[in-house]
């Protein structure tokens, strides 16, 4: 594995996540009859919040400051140990896929942290109920993961793709259909979406990850943004 797949495959995920977050915005909006924001938005709010600076509350301590970046690169190596362009992850010699569920579970608990520690009351509740969808969220996902780790023979995520690489009846397969099956309601949990959440409400009392993220602006913001679409984009 070369540096250069290494360099392609992270700026894919860092121009490619939020995309991929766009494109979801605007087919949900057409869906729904409306016009929807263009799908490069995503990337132009991050580039915005980079621009502004970051107010901190008076209550907040250095986990406030630090969780938008324990995130964001915990996000990015977890993308690292997955294959994307190629069945050879950039990352996969360091860890399989118990490193990339354990990479994620790092990265939420940094953010419910965030969530707790300016005092807010929609915070509060946003992480409470982030660690309750967690309990019962990333079980299902190492299940999943160990089901088609076992008809692989490997943890490994590379070897688990390479594996099922040939013939369609492979994919077809009850296991494989199984853990998809589980693995796409883990997909919806993991990532705020509907019936578990919806990323697009603005009533704080049902809020979920967007509630933990109230009391943050500029870099923060656009680092918790970017490290929440790539993640997405990791468990697609």
């Amino acid at each position: 594995m070369n540096l250069l797949t290494i360099l392609l495959q992270l700026l894919l995920l860092l121009l490619l996540a939020p995309l991929i977050s766009g494109l979801i915005k605007n087919w949900k909006a057409k869906l729904q009859n409306r016009r929807g924001p263009r799908i490069w938005q995503p990337c132009f709010d991050v580039l915005k919040f980079l621009r502004k600076d970051m107010v901190i509350s008076e209550h907040a301590s250095w986990i406030f400051s630090a969780a938008p970046y324990v995130v964001f690169i915990t996000s990015l190596l977890a993308g690292l140990m997955v294959p994307m362009m190629i069945t050879q992850a950039p990352l996969s010699r360091f860890g399989g896929a118990l490193a990339v569920v354990g990479l994620l579970a790092l990265g939420r608990f940094f953010l419910a942290l965030a969530g707790l520690d300016p005092g807010s009351a929609f915070g509060g509740m946003g992480s409470s109920r982030e660690m309750t969808i967690s309990a019962i969220a990333e079980p299902a996902m190492m299940l999943a993961i160990f089901t088609v780790a076992i008809a692989a023979g490997s943890t490994d995520v590379s070897r688990i793709v390479q594996a099922t690489q040939g013939p369609t009846w492979k994919l077809l397969d009850p296991t494989h259909v199984l853990a998809f099956v589980a693995l796409f309601i883990v997909l919806l949990a993991e990532t705020g979406r509907i019936p578990v959440d919806n990323p697009a409400t603005h009533l704080e009392l049902t809020m979920i990850h967007e509630a933990m993220l109230l009391e943050y602006s500029g870099r923060g913001l656009a680092f918790m943004e970017w490290g929440a679409a790539i993640k997405q984009l990791v468990l697609m």
